[in-house]
This record gives structure tokens, sequence and C-alpha cells, in this order.
């Protein structure tokens, strides 16, 4: 009887004791992220980290998020309040894109900034049915395709909002492959998708120093509150394409890369606690998501629609769907929906133009919200 009862004491001091329903539905959400990022490799880098942060953030009696104590609290407090963590991803997005396609032939950044309609339309619509001005931003930006830009954006606007905008941005982009295809050629003509592109210019390596530098410069006078990003963005371009600081290059696309992404996805998904996701509100968020990834990909290719009525050199409609952030996979798509309707068409090159310019709109789109709304 002694036994039984010192038993019964040692499992009510346990976590098993304390777990709840919404708990449970919780490990299940991880788990199934686990499994999409090992099995369908979907975001694999980001979303198996995600996942596990979730299953641990709802482990009764670890206070793995126990505000100054938690371990997992400590990542997010000192590396996503702090804004360490996502400026240094843009540090090594920076230090892997190549802005030469872009600056081949400028006038694709067009498409970049059409893309980001959906982020505007979005939060409009988010507002309208219910969620105030700061949230509404959190959703539309996800529209944008950019996990980095979207957590950055979440922190300092809606933090109880960062796990599952951080998880909607994340699976969109990987899913990409599914959800754009079927928009494009609704959107587009077979002879629109087979028009062919004038082959792009050489881009001398001055043009590609002087970008990151110019840039750098005008953006951040013209949306100081996106500097913390656009700044990293442009040093890690401009350690690329200098040819000098190998070194430092290496590190920014690798070594540094991968640790602060360790460091990103566990504490986002630490967020993600059973008394605030299973809300009704984080379903309309997805939803919003969706609408928003759906929108950016119709109006880029509209718009590159549109610039076909007046240009002498016509752009093939297809490319206006990589004006999203997903690089490069929106490019890829691209790329395949046109080699679909003409297998000798080579789009890829031509589609990162608007693919890198649009993740400069859905930065500058961040800095627009944090200026009117902060």
């Amino acid at each position: 009887m002694i036994l039984i009862e010192e038993t019964l004491a040692m499992f009510k001091t346990s976590g098993f004791f304390f777990v709840t329903p919404g708990m449970i539905v919780m490990w299940a959400i991880g788990f199934t992220l686990i499994y999409l990022a090992i099995a369908r490799d979907y975001e694999p880098l980001l979303l198996l980290p995600i996942g596990f942060g979730i299953v641990l953030a709802n482990l009764p009696l670890a206070d793995l998020m126990k505000p100054n104590e938690g371990l997992l609290w400590r990542f997010y407090h000192y590396g996503i309040q702090w804004e360490i963590i996502p400026p240094l991803i843009f540090l090594g997005l920076g230090a892997l894109t190549d802005f030469g396609p872009m600056l081949a032939r400028p006038v694709l950044i067009f498409l970049g900034a059409g893309a980001q309609a959906g982020v505007y339309i979005t939060f409009f619509v988010a507002y309208a049915i219910g969620f105030d001005l700061k949230e509404a931003a959190t959703i539309g930006i996800i529209g944008g395709a950019d996990g980095p830009t979207t957590i950055f954006l979440a922190t300092k606007l809606a933090p109880h909002m960062l796990g599952s905008c951080a998880v909607a941005a994340y699976s969109y982009m990987a899913l990409v492959p599914i959800i754009q295809p079927p928009i494009m050629k609704l959107l587009t003509t077979k002879e629109e998708r087979v028009i062919r592109m004038k082959k792009l210019r050489k881009v001398s390596r001055l043009e590609k120093v002087l970008f990151p530098m110019v840039s750098a410069l005008v953006i951040i006078l013209l949306v100081p509150a996106a500097a913390p990003l656009m700044a990293m963005f442009m040093i890690g371009n401009l350690f690329r394409e200098a040819k000098v600081v190998e070194r430092l290059n290496h590190a920014a696309q690798n070594e540094l890369l991968n640790i602060v992404t360790i460091f990103l996805g566990l504490p986002i998904g630490a967020t993600m606690n059973a008394e605030t996701f299973l809300q009704p509100k984080v379903i309309f968020i997805f939803f919003l998501g969706l609408f928003a990834f759906m929108i950016s990909t119709a109006t880029g290719v509209l718009l590159a629609k549109l610039m076909n009525l007046f240009a002498k050199e016509k752009i093939n409609p297809l490319l206006g769907a990589a004006g999203v952030s997903a690089v490069p996979m929106a490019a890829r798509v691209v790329h395949k929906v046109g080699a679909e309707a003409d297998k000798k068409n080579y789009l890829l090159m031509y589609a990162m133009g608007p693919n890198v310019a649009g993740v400069i709109g859905t930065v500058i789109a961040a800095g627009v919200f944090l200026t009117i709304l902060r």
C-alpha cells in the first residue's frame, strides 16, 4: 500500500500528470511538421526544428519557454526579440543571391514589386474581418513568401502570432510547386507561355559591386524601418561580389547561416503553445496567408501581361509569378511551367530577376508597415 502511494505521489510530480488534450494536439502538429520535413522534404531546414520546438513547448513542467529562465526562451529573447537572428539570416541570403539577372534586365524589378500587391490586399481583408491593424499587417506579409521577414515583422507588431505566421509562411514556401502552377496556367494562354525572352546582357563586376551599396543607401534612406534586414542583405551580397573576402562569404553562406537557422527554428516553434495556438483566429491566419500568396502570384502574372501591352520586347507572363520572395523555388516553378509549354524555353535565369526583386519588395513592405503602425 505504501509503495502504491509513493508511486502515485511520484507520478503526480511528473509531467504525465499535467498533460492536457491541447498539448496532445500540439504534439500531433509538431510531429506532422517533422514528418513533412523528413518524408516530403518540405522546407526541412526550418520545419524540422520548428516542429520539434512545438513539441518541446508543450511538455508540461519542462519550462523551456519560461521567461528569464527557459533555454528556448533565451534563444527567443536574445535572438529574435533583440532582432539578431532574422538579420543574420538575411546576411547569409545576401551572400547566396546573384542580382545579375535583375541587373541585366531592370524592367523585371517591376514584377517583383507587383507581386507584393497580395501583401497589401490581404492586409485590408484581414483588417476588415476583425484583426487589428498590427495583426493584419503581420498576416499580409505572409503573401511575400519570405519567412525571415515575416518573423521580423511579427516580432515587432504581433508577437502572439509569431509561431502561426512563421509556420504559414514557410509552409506556403514549401508548397510553391503545388500552389502556383494552376494560377499561372489559368491566367495565361499557351501562346503567352511559349514567349521566349531576349538573351540577357552580361553584367559587369562593377555593376554587381555597386548595386548592394547603392541599394542599401537608397532603400534605407527611403524606408529606415527596413534597415536591419536590408543592411545585412546587402553587406552579404557585397561579400559575394567583391571577390576579396571569400572566407567571409563562405562563412555567411554556410556555417553562420546553418547555425542561426537552428536557433531560429526551435524558439519559433516553442512560441506555439496550446493556449495561444488552438484559437479560431489561427485558422483564419492560415487561410489568409494562402490567400495572400495566391493573390501575389496572380498580380505578378497580370502585371507582366499589362506590361506586354506597351512593351516592344514581350515578357513571358509566367515570370510575374516569380515576383514572390520564395527564392529560388518560385523561379524553378516558372521554368518548369514554361518548359511544359516549350521544352526549349529556358526561363530560370530570367525568373531569378523578379525573384530576387521580390525579396527586396517584401522587406520594403515590412518597413512600410513598421513605419506606419509601430
